[in-house]
């Protein structure tokens, strides 16, 4: 696989919805593929919170020779969101203005903020239109912002398992995790390691909405009807521990603040209005069982983007369908483009 992991300087000042201004900063970024001579087969996949810019690493399924996003028929880039720590700007990386990391004073990005940087990358990879852009979850938010603030950028878009602005009960569970963190007796600290035993209790708290009933009767029953030490606690646990070998405690804590911020309608256009902006073939893809971004949401953005098409996928995984019901999601692909 032609694959290219580059990272994209960002020359200039990037004014943030928040008020406040970052400048000269990285992105990082994977291209698949190459650009066709017609210009005319670019996808954009947009990942989730604690994803990274390789689709093919985090959605094998879909992303690959043979599968669906293959390299030699589309040139697919990802970038890494603004906020992770896995190249693109984030707490981790050091502030020009003060020669030291940011940490704790990183400026927060919001998903129009996201969508703005993005913009600058693409503009910079002479990419003129996108043939489909593609995104689950918090990326799925960056998608939308994205093509309500430029609708005839992208042919085709695919939002899936995302909204329109984030729901009380996302911020609920968002609050919940970055309490976790704040309890760390650590936290307070300046450090690059700050946080990060209480990000493990907040990767088990996200865990029960990223999943279902159904997935855990599934998958951690305990056949010997044990009395502690069950299947569940060490599933917890396990994966709080994997969370923490590979992510950042203050990356993890703002990019929450980033979903929670997510509101297509902030100023004084509404999110209806702003949906009823775009202009791509859009098909919007739901997961019954999704406990953190229900059904409800995604026939919310079905009723105001004009002609969309609406799939919901049977599945006992939750939130973390799109990542795994890979057969369900390339049949609905090759129906779209097939129109």
């Amino acid at each position: 696989m032609n694959k290219q992991i580059q990272t994209y300087h960002y020359q200039g000042t990037l004014e943030l919805e928040s008020g406040k201004s970052i400048t000269d900063f990285n992105l990082a970024y994977t291209a698949l593929g190459k650009l066709s001579e017609k210009k005319d087969n670019a996808v954009w996949i947009f990942h989730g919170m604690t994803a990274n810019s390789d689709p093919s690493e985090w959605w094998p399924g879909m992303v690959g020779e043979g599968k669906f996003f293959d390299p030699a028929r589309f040139y697919i880039i990802c970038v890494n969101m603004p906020g992770s720590c896995y190249g693109s700007v984030g707490p981790l990386s050091v502030n020009p203005e003060t020669g030291q990391p940011y940490l704790h004073r990183f400026p927060f990005f919001s998903s129009l903020d996201m969508a703005c940087a993005f913009d600058a990358l693409r503009k910079h990879l002479q990419i003129q239109k996108i043939f489909m852009g593609i995104g689950a979850s918090m990326g799925g938010q960056q998608l939308l912002s994205w093509a309500t603030e430029q609708p005839d950028l992208f042919e085709h878009i695919v939002p899936i398992a995302t909204n329109a602005f984030h729901s009380p009960w996302g911020k609920a569970f968002n609050a919940s995790q970055r309490m976790c963190i704040e309890n760390d007796h650590s936290w307070q600290t300046d450090t690059k390691d700050a946080g990060m035993a209480g990000m493990k209790i907040a990767r088990s708290i996200a865990l029960l909405s990223y999943r279902h009933y159904e997935a855990y009767d599934a998958t951690q029953r305990d056949l010997d009807c044990a009395i502690e030490h069950t299947r569940s606690e060490s599933y917890q646990r396990y994966q709080g521990e994997k969370l923490a070998k590979r992510f950042n405690a203050i990356s993890y804590h703002a990019l929450t603040k980033s979903m929670d911020s997510h509101h297509l309608g902030r100023g004084a256009v509404q999110a209806e209005s702003k949906l009823a902006r775009i202009k791509s073939n859009t098909l919007i893809i739901g997961i019954s069982s999704d406990l953190l971004f229900p059904v409800i949401e995604q026939q919310f953005l079905a009723a105001h983007i004009p002609n969309a098409t609406l799939s919901i996928i049977d599945s006992i995984y939750g939130h973390d369908g799109f990542l795994l019901e890979n057969e369900k999601i390339t049949e609905l692909l090759n129906n779209l483009i097939s129109k």
